[in-house]
């Protein structure tokens, strides 16, 4: 047996054991890092450090301050917040008091918070501000089982006439009851983590369907110990890292990359805040973190608009230096998977030297400067943004994973990454094909199954352990695994002809650096459209240099001007696809899409349903007059 499947399977029961281990193994060392807005309002943030001993004095208080609200093992206790250090905390405090954590993103509405809080029956709530309490406030009716909200950030979120006595309390207040219970029961969390078994349910997260209502995924504890065994086994983490956490801890990609680091201890520095990633990344210098997409095509486009606004030489340079990125990745990533080493011929080797001093070395400075590999996920990424970055020295590793598998299935291999794939399964982790290209996945990082929906679960999960991811993929005889498009987002044309969406949106991306988000439409069509969001500062900028003024963005997009910009890059997409794929036809849209009005998953996925229901007049537009219609 190797190594790697010794330290797999020899894993404890829970996270929460992993946690008490190394706090002992490391009780000094710096586990977080957290920002504390300057007292002026002005200013830098400062931040602050906890050691693991620290840190677990926080959880412990936490976890005795939820036993003694008379919250028993497995019972729900929802988080609805924002990432910061405090859900952390509090997630490891759930998991200690062998309750289950019930993850809700803040941005959910009202409706939909009650649903999940009714759904998974949680005892208590613990809310980020006034205005999650407030939700749960409005739903109370609704919600016989909430006994408690704990409140993180109190400004505004006191106790009103109508509340329960002792319904809302703060979690400096939570962890206050907590040390008075530890000291009349000392031995209270240990008991309680020493008696979690692996099966138990640890993280309930409700999956942000297109259409209907959520599914909870029921994650037991051996899921997360797996998870943290079997991303260390991959060798891409390592005790001397320092991780930028800023996704969504709700979600499960966020959410995994706090098992990893329990693991081998390493720091991690949060910060949920999107709008101070660019001004974040120079102060924490991360060797490593983990993105969506988006993230990369927006810094590219960024990248590529201030190239443009320097003039055209400039902007020139950039594109040179953006081909030789891309000819420098994909020459040396193929020699790596031929001979072992990354090596490229002189000439390339000395162009790409030029660029890296006119253009790539700012790059890597403005992501701090230590940046070892970013690992992607949730969505696919362009290759050709892929190969950019790869050219310039920021290594993303492509993965994937579902929130039904704990998050992390495949990840590419380090040195060994493939952009354009997935990677390989994590240690552990079986791996098929269908004959229909389906990927099926089997392994310990599986869900139990959805919550109080046998058959839904049923539909997914085969009796010997097999899962149906509903994603199309390849995969290359050394095991590298493509994604091609989600099963159910297939579109056939009239004329019989397949089509991935995705695919040609991708393409649209790494062509086109104005755009944010693009549709494409064609099912049961006998030609193919697209709606298309513009990114705003990018085009806006454009704008200003081509006689529009400070026209505000939807003026810009309805201009002849950006209209006939546009159609540039569909036309320069459409030469590298195959006839039945390009797009005839496409509008753009007034505003960009976003999570706000629904178009977006909390994770940046398009909603196709819902965009194509929003534009369906824009959409029959472009087929009005054809001879289908």
């Amino acid at each position: 047996m190797s190594d790697t499947q010794t330290l797999i399977d020899s894993r404890p029961p829970s996270v929460a054991t992993l946690f008490i281990d190394r706090v002992a193994a490391t009780p000094d060392g710096e586990a977080y890092r957290y920002p504390v807005p300057a007292a002026s309002g002005q200013g830098p943030d400062d931040w602050k450090s906890l050691t693991w001993a620290q840190a677990a004095e926080r959880v412990h208080a936490i976890a005795a301050g939820l036993i003694a609200l008379g919250v028993q093992p497995e019972e729900r206790v929802a988080l609805a917040s924002s990432t910061r250090v405090e859900w952390i905390l509090a997630d490891l405090g759930v998991m200690c008091a062998g309750a289950a954590t019930t993850t809700i993103y803040p941005s959910t509405n009202t409706e939909e918070s009650a649903f999940i809080l009714a759904d998974s029956d949680s005892r208590v709530l613990i809310a980020e501000d006034a205005a999650q309490l407030a939700k749960a406030r409005e739903s109370r009716a609704a919600l016989p089982e909430l006994a408690h909200v704990v409140v993180i950030d109190p400004a505004g979120a006191e106790p009103v006439e109508g509340d329960p006595e002792g319904w809302v309390l703060t979690l400096a207040e939570l962890e206050a009851r907590g040390n008075e219970y530890l000291v009349k029961n000392p031995d209270a969390i240990t008991d309680r983590v020493s008696a979690i078994t692996a099966d138990q349910l640890a993280t309930l997260i409700y999956t942000s369907g297109t259409t209907g209502r959520p599914k909870g995924v029921r994650l037991p504890h051996d899921n997360w110990s797996y998870m943290a065994k079997a991303t260390v086994a991959t060798g891409l983490i390592t005790a001397d890292d320092v991780q930028y956490l800023w996704l969504p801890l709700a979600h499960v990609f966020g959410k995994v990359l706090t098992s990893g680091q329990i693991e081998v201890g390493h720091v991690t520095a949060v910060d949920g805040r999107v709008d101070k990633i660019i001004e974040n990344l120079p102060v924490v210098q991360p060797t490593y973190m983990a993105a969506v997409p988006r993230i990369f095509e927006k810094v590219y486009n960024g990248v590529a608009a201030k190239a443009r606004a320097g003039g055209g030489a400039k902007y020139k340079i950039f594109q040179w230096a953006a081909g030789v990125a891309r000819e420098y990745a994909t020459v040396s990533q193929d020699n790596f998977r031929r001979t072992g080493k990354a090596s490229v011929p002189f000439a390339l080797g000395a162009k790409h030297k030029v660029a890296d001093t006119l253009v790539f070395a700012k790059i890597r400075e403005a992501f701090g400067g230590r940046l070892r590999a970013c690992v992607s996920g949730s969505a696919a990424l362009a290759p050709d943004i892929g190969l950019f970055f790869s050219g310039a020295g920021i290594h993303i590793l492509e993965g994937y994973g579902l929130t039904e598998s704990s998050a992390a299935s495949f990840v590419n291999p380090g040195e060994a990454y493939r952009t354009g794939t997935v990677g390989k399964p994590l240690p552990g982790t079986e791996v098929r094909i269908a004959d229909d290209g389906e990927i099926l996945l089997r392994g310990p990082g599986l869900m139990e199954g959805y919550h109080r929906l046998p058959e839904k679960t049923a539909e997914v999960l085969e009796s010997d352990g097999w899962f149906h991811t509903g994603d199309i993929g390849e995969l290359s005889q050394d095991g590298y695994l493509r994604i091609t498009d989600r099963k159910k987002d297939l579109i056939k044309t009239s004329g019989g002809k397949y089509i991935a969406p995705a695919e040609v949106e991708g393409q649209f991306k790494a062509v086109c650096p104005f755009v944010s988000n693009i549709l494409v439409h064609g099912a049961d069509r006998n030609f193919c459209t697209a709606l298309i969001a513009l990114d705003e500062p990018t085009i806006l900028g454009w704008a200003q240099e081509n006689g529009l003024g400070d026209k505000p963005y939807a003026d810009v997009v309805a201009s002849p001007q950006a209209v006939e910009l546009i159609e540039g890059y569909v036309q320069r997409l459409n030469e590298g696809l195959q006839r039945w794929q390009t797009i005839k036809k496409f509008r753009l849209l007034p505003r960009d899409l976003d999570i706000e009005h629904g178009e977006l998953t909390p994770s940046l996925k398009l909603k196709r349903p819902v965009v194509e229901r929003e534009y369906k007049d824009l959409i029959d537009d472009m087929y009005a007059g054809s001879r289908e219609a």
